[in-house]
């Protein structure tokens, strides 16, 4: 699936991955390949995109935002981030 991290001044991410791992308002969430279509919103924590499934991962620490699944693209909006 395809990964896009955009904050309002720069694209931080964009490439395909096997999952990430989101910080919801609720809770952790994690969408992998052929997810549902769905948005949610986002607290503040750590978010994990998942490389491969061999435990290859990059992790940034975000302030809040939205995602959105929509035809096997992830795209997740945030405030702030920085690699964690």
């Amino acid at each position: 699936m395809t990964l896009e991290i955009l904050t309002p001044e720069r694209k931080l991410y964009s490439g395909e991955v096997y999952g990430v791992q989101l910080p919801g308002i609720s809770g952790l969430f994690e969408v992998l390949d052929r997810h549902a279509a769905m948005v949610s919103a986002l607290g503040k924590g750590n978010m994990k995109i998942l490389m491969d499934n061999k435990n290859n991962t990059e992790s940034y620490s975000i302030q809040g935002g939205f995602v959105e699944v929509l035809n096997n693209k992830v795209t997740v909006l945030v405030e702030g981030a920085k690699e964690a």
